[in-house]
């Protein structure tokens, strides 16, 4: 496959991630030169590029954000698995199948020898394969938000020479839960702003739209 070809075909992917390479190392500058001036105001000495961007600071804000945005991913792919919402482009027909909704021949149950057990399993695995990573992803980002902000916390607190917390502490305190409902909110407002403006308006072009041309459709949706 030629560099052309490869570009052609997943100019979306690399797209998405050129920007949030981007917006990565402009976070980093930001929060480097924001930490900085902090410290400065405490008497502190400042910290290099490279200390900052592995500590808890730094750590913390990246994985607060990740957590939201994976947990919103997976409840989105998981809840329209059950649920409808009437006239939106993200939601299954309210009657009869989704197209990707096909019968499988492999069942554990079903199974009579170990080798189509394990390919039942294979096969159950990778039918829910998008979910799982969603929510593993969510879990790994949950933790380290959890590792990063103890970190931030108590480099903060000795700033004011108070009492160290562990990871423990810290994400039953409130100011974990504060950092990451303040994120799930907007999270689910934009997601659930998105189904509801999807049923009356549309994007030409988008596959996130339906047609502009195609009339509201009560029935399916």
């Amino acid at each position: 496959m030629s560099v052309q070809k490869f570009i052609h075909d997943n100019s979306l992917m690399l797209t998405m991630f050129t920007i949030f390479a981007c917006a990565l190392i402009g976070m980093s500058l930001a929060g480097w030169a924001a930490s900085n001036n902090d410290l400065a105001q405490h008497d502190q000495a400042t910290e290099s590029y490279g200390k900052y961007v592995t500590s808890g600071e730094f750590i913390e804000g990246i994985f607060e954000n990740w957590e939201s945005e994976f947990l919103q991913m997976w409840a989105l792919i998981i809840l329209t698995v059950y649920l409808h919402q009437k006239g939106s482009a993200d939601s299954k027909p309210l009657r009869g199948k989704a197209p990707q909704e096909t019968n499988s021949r492999y069942s554990i149950l079903r199974a009579a020898s170990w080798s189509q057990r394990k390919k039942a399993i294979g096969h159950t695995l990778y039918s829910h394969s998008l979910g799982l990573a969603m929510l593993g992803l969510f879990v790994v980002s949950f933790s380290l938000h959890a590792i990063g902000g103890t970190a931030a916390y108590n480099e903060e607190n000795k700033l004011h020479h108070s009492e160290v917390v562990s990871v423990g502490q810290y994400v039953v305190s409130s100011q974990f839960w504060y950092e990451s409902l303040q994120n799930w909110q907007s999270e689910f407002l934009a997601i659930g702003a998105l189904l509801v403006l999807s049923i009356k308006l549309r994007e030409r072009g988008s596959p996130e739209s339906k047609p502009v041309g195609k009339k509201f459709d009560h029935e399916t949706g």
